[in-house]
């Protein structure tokens, strides 16, 4: 059995700086046709020369791949509306952190009062500019993203105009929220469609399934995977792949981030077709996405078979998720 999935595309995508760069960028571009590049570096990207730069990096890393990333500006309250105008040329849309709240955010928003980011969410909402939110308060670590749907109905309600995704969604509240406000839209990722809190610390520890948010209960994982298989047309495939050295993961302060981008389509393939709904996945993994953010992708096809697809214990320096077991599902050669 062979699936030929068109310029699919990954609409969350960690691919870091420097030499993880250079070492980890080729298992998504060779895959995907494009991606949403996060950008919470350090320092994080906050200017349009800083965007520019960036995406140089990229493409220097990709080298003759041929992929698009997507660019994203760091969110600041204090961005104008005419700088804002001059950085839609460059970017896609614009990423919301919560101060603090996960990797490299210290930088984020610390106060969620209307008024405190009204200036800069009218902005976007007459530019077009979708506004990307990592969705989770400082509670208790299980309630978190519940936690943060208070404020996304507030800003849903308050700019109608604007485009919210939330991203990376763990919780049954979120996929409730996606029916109650057009403008609500959300990205979900390979491992939380698979996992739960329990295949990370149930047993033994498992520190490379360890990402926030956290995986929660069953009955949310059931949620997203009901709104994945059955290609909801606001749910997008987001993979939140976040590589880490090993030595980062597999430490005192575990490192946050599941590495899983060259393992994404073949993983896919196998859920999506035990769960007989192998008809979907190209709506998951790219056209949902289209249409969301009005795209014009590369043209990209890539062919994956039922094959067995053995993950190797670890791709540079960085263990992925399934390192040395067996997948079901292969790239075609």
């Amino acid at each position: 059995m062979k699936i030929i999935l068109k310029s699919p595309l990954d609409m969350h995508l960690h691919l870091r700086d420097g030499d993880m760069l250079k070492s980890i960028a080729r298992y998504s571009s060779r895959y995907f046709a494009g991606a949403i590049i996060m950008p919470n570096l350090v320092p994080p990207i906050t200017s349009i020369d800083d965007v520019i730069s960036y995406k140089k990096r990229i493409v220097q890393a990709i080298g003759d791949d041929r992929f698009e990333p997507y660019m994203t500006l760091f969110f600041k309250n204090d961005y104008s509306y005419n700088f804002l105008k001059e950085a839609k040329e460059h970017i896609k849309a614009i990423k919301l952190y919560p101060s603090g709240i996960t990797t490299n955010s210290e930088g984020g928003v610390s106060s969620f009062e209307i008024d405190d980011l009204r200036d800069a969410l009218e902005a976007m909402s007459e530019l077009g500019l979708p506004l990307l939110v990592h969705g989770e308060s400082n509670g208790f670590v299980m309630d978190r993203e519940k936690e943060f749907g208070s404020f996304y109905e507030k800003i849903a309600s308050a700019f109608p105009k604007l485009k919210i995704v939330m991203e990376h969604i763990t919780d049954k509240n979120s996929v409730e929220l996606l029916n109650k406000y057009d403008n609500l839209y959300a990205t979900v990722t390979l491992h939380h469609l698979l996992i739960t809190l329990d295949d990370v610390v149930g047993g033994l520890l498992q520190p490379h399934l360890f990402c926030k948010p956290i995986a929660k209960r069953y009955e949310d994982r059931d949620a997203l995977q009901k709104v994945a298989l059955n290609a909801h047309p606001k749910v997008m495939f987001g993979s939140d792949s976040a590589p880490h050295p090993q030595h980062k993961k597999e430490s005192c302060g575990c490192a946050a981030g599941v590495f899983t981008a060259p393992v994404a389509l073949p993983t896919l393939c196998e859920f999506f077709e035990k769960n007989n709904k192998l008809e979907n996945l190209q709506k998951f993994i790219s056209d949902n996405a289209i249409n969301i953010y009005g795209l014009k992708p590369i043209k990209k096809e890539i062919a994956l078979e039922k094959k067995e697809f053995f993950v190797p214990q670890k791709y540079g320096d960085v263990v992925p998720m399934f390192a040395g077991e067996k997948l079901g599902w292969s790239y075609a050669e």
